[in-house]
């Protein structure tokens, strides 16, 4: 049996990391602390972004100022430019000299009607007009500002189109327009060029399009002249080739007799129509089998309402032999073949009915036919009749329509010949445009404000941009909700490079703060019931380099200081560190003790330290996995359990090897380290998630290494500065 049995630790609830979508990017810093020990989770919130940007404010400043510069640079270099603007009154109705129609309607009665005014004030035609009339002084002025440095001089209608602006007027028919230059004279020339263009422009169109019209006037008024003359003598010689004169005569006569027809084809119709309806019922009540004698034009018949009244008074008859007699009786044979004899008279009866209801239907149905026949010839001898008279009416219509038709284009052609004469304006300048005193572009007090804006806009953007791909560990909230681990403590940034006296600050107060730190992570472990009952724990890290030795020889400093036994076993058997913290040999150890080539208390070294022992690992060894899975290692920490009050095993991180895994059995619980600002989140959560898949405890996370410059933004809670006076080493004389 083996003499050191193992020592179980007792299955704590594994610690589950809480579900934090998307931990690869900015997951945001939380200002709430939250762990395993009752307080809530972190969060974040308004204040979280602050930090964000209070972490980030020399980025912000230096885009800032880079957007803010160079738009004012820009500004300041930048050549002014004059505007000046004339504005134009379009009116809804020309003037009214005559009341004639013009060729072209120009009325202004919709947008569409104002938006096609402004496209022509926009178009090339104006400014080729302006280009035109521009002298050579004036053109050279224009073009003066826009040449290159060869010396080019560009196009004028191109330094026109690019330098001008139709502004239409809102709720109103007023446009103004707008040209820029850099000479105040020159840009107030040409905005009244070109609203002095675009009216006359419209004038010569109106005056053009009236001569035109004239033009094509008297041409169809020539033609139609003639075609009017032709159908006159045409008209006159079809009357007397059909002798057409006592025409209406004939046609009243025939009219009558049409009319006199259709009111007998009318009423045959309707006569038919009624026969129709009766046979149609007949039909339907012999399909579906139901009594004749319902419809009321068949019952309404003499020997059908004698038969149905004889029927109806042997049935009573029989009903009452029926109370004297039985069936077979021959007072009731005799009375019962009597009613079957009237029941047969009255069913022929019926049919004889029917059959003359359809005999009715014919012969509606033939005069009917008879009477369309005979309407049908009169039509035709009434359209023999008055194929000559429809032939003379159209012929006489056609020469009267042509009549009008001249007489309208003599007329139109008068006034149009008079319109176009006459000059009106469809729009008048209302106000001139004039030379500016000071210059709209650049506006200054604008693009300093823009460049304000902007630059305090990017350089936010680019703080939050870098927060976004900044996926290291800082926060409480990155520790908690992402890696998942309570927070035990953080621990500050230790200045200085001697690794012995960081390694035992809880001792030498060298820096007040840092052992303070180690001094609240000890009272937090001995708060909760689980970390205060544990023998063996085990400290690991994501990464090397985060200060796992750091704490667990402090930590360690902590619990020997207040009177408990304590042991550091160096378990990193690839790159031990423990026997130079705290300044020891490292020829005896762990490796020895597996191999049995020592005993445990032979490697046991003490510390200067009061309570401390340490176990170094004895050197590197070949195959570290090996000896940690050896028995012998396991019956090593069964026998310090039964010396020390509390065991620390300094293992290799997690992220390099699977060392610390395999320890994890022997242990009672973990504490995982993370130093601030250095490890990812993603690796964080993934090797604390081996730890907590495991049946061991794991007490929380301890963050190393806390940057004091930026602790206000994180950890307030611990390092405010109101704190300050509990970290400062009192005086003699306050002593």
């Amino acid at each position: 049996m083996d003499p050191h049995p193992r020592q179980e630790p007792t299955p704590a609830p594994q610690t589950s990391a809480p579900s934090t979508p998307g931990y690869g990017g900015y997951s945001g810093y939380g200002y709430g602390y939250g762990n395993e020990y009752g307080s809530t989770v972190a969060q974040r919130n308004f204040q979280t972004y602050l930090l964000t940007l209070r972490e980030r404010i020399w980025y912000i400043v230096v885009v800032f100022l880079a957007v803010f510069l160079s738009v004012l640079v820009w500004t300041l270099a930048k050549q002014k430019t004059y505007e000046s603007s004339a504005r134009v009154q379009i009116f809804r109705h020309e003037a009214v000299v005559m009341k004639v129609q013009n060729v072209m309607d120009d009325t202004v009665s919709s947008a569409e009607d104002l938006n096609t005014q402004v496209k022509i004030l926009e178009s090339d035609a104006i400014l080729s007009k302006v280009a035109e009339h521009l002298s050579g002084s004036t053109r050279e002025r224009l073009l003066a500002p826009y040449r290159d440095k060869n010396g080019g001089v560009p196009g004028v209608l191109g330094v026109l189109r690019g330098h001008r602006r139709i502004v239409p007027q809102r709720q109103s028919l007023m446009v103004d327009v707008v040209f820029q230059h850099p000479t105040p004279e020159v840009a107030a020339l040409i905005a009244n060029a070109i609203v002095d263009e675009y009216i006359a422009y419209t004038v010569n169109i109106r005056v053009e399009d009236s001569l035109k019209a004239v033009e094509e006037l008297k041409a169809r008024a020539d033609t139609q002249r003639a075609k009017v003359g032709q159908i006159a003598i045409d008209l006159q010689n079809y009357r007397q080739a059909n002798n057409l004169v006592s025409l209406d005569q004939r046609k009243d006569i025939t009219t009558e007799k049409l009319k006199s027809m259709s009111a007998h084809l009318t009423e045959t119709a309707n006569i038919m129509a009624d026969a129709g309806v009766r046979l149609k019922q007949v039909q339907e009540r012999r399909q579906n089998k139901q009594d004749l004698t319902e419809l009321s034009f068949i019952a309404s018949q003499p020997l059908i309402v004698q038969l149905i009244g004889q029927v109806a008074a042997q049935k009573i008859g029989i009903a009452q032999l029926r109370d004297h007699y039985r069936e077979r009786h021959p007072t009731m044979i005799q009375a019962m073949n009597s009613l079957a004899q009237t029941e047969q008279e009255l069913a022929r009866a019926v049919d004889a009915a029917a059959a003359a209801v359809e005999v009715e239907y014919q012969t509606a149905s033939r005069n009917n036919e008879e009477a369309r026949q005979a309407l049908a010839a009169q039509e035709e001898a009434s359209l023999k009749l008055d194929r000559y008279g429809v032939e003379y009416d159209n012929r006489e219509r056609d020469y009267e329509v042509n009549v009008k038709l001249l007489e309208d284009i003599l007329a139109r052609m008068g006034e149009t010949s008079m319109s176009g004469t006459i000059e009106s304006q469809s729009a008048r300048v209302v106000d001139r445009a004039a030379p500016p005193g000071a210059p709209t572009s650049p506006n200054i007090p604008l693009n300093v404000g823009l460049g304000f804006v902007g630059g305090l806009f990017l350089g936010v953007a680019c703080a939050f941009f870098l927060a976004f791909i900044d996926d290291r560990v800082k926060s409480v909230f990155d520790i908690e909700n992402v890696v998942g681990l309570p927070l035990l403590g953080v621990v500050p940034h230790m200045k200085g490079d001697d690794a012995q006296e960081k390694s035992t600050v809880v001792v030498n107060d060298s820096d007040r703060l840092v052992g303070e730190a180690f001094r609240s992570l000890y009272a937090g472990l001995r708060l909760k019931e689980e970390s205060k009952a544990a023998k063996c724990i085990l400290v690991t890290s994501t990464l090397p380099g985060e200060g796992k030795s750091f704490v667990v020889t402090n930590l360690a400093l902590a619990y020997a200081a207040h009177g408990e036994r304590t042991i550091i076993v160096d378990c990193d058997l690839r790159r031990p560190s423990v026997h130079r913290t705290l300044g020891l040999e490292n020829k005896h150890g762990v490796i020895d003790c597996v191999a049995g080539k020592i005993t445990v208390g032979q490697a046991v070294v003490h510390t200067k330290f009061a309570g401390l022992d340490a176990l170094p690992s004895g050197g590197r060894a070949h195959n570290p996995t090996q000896a940690l899975n050896d028995p012998k290692f396991e019956q090593l920490i069964a026998e310090l359990r039964t010396r020390y009050d509390h065991i620390f095993l300094d293992t290799p991180p997690l992220a390099a090897v699977s060392d610390a895994l395999m320890l994890l059995p022997l242990s009672d619980g973990c504490i995982f380290t993370l130093c601030f600002n250095k490890v990812r989140r993603k690796a964080a959560q993934f090797c604390a998630q081996k730890i907590l898949d495991t049946n061991v405890s794991c007490f929380g996370a301890v963050l190393n290494n806390l940057n004091l410059n930026v602790s206000g933004y994180y950890y307030s809670q611990y390092y405010d500065k109101s704190y300050k006076d509990y970290y400062i080493t009192p005086s003699k004389d306050e002593a």
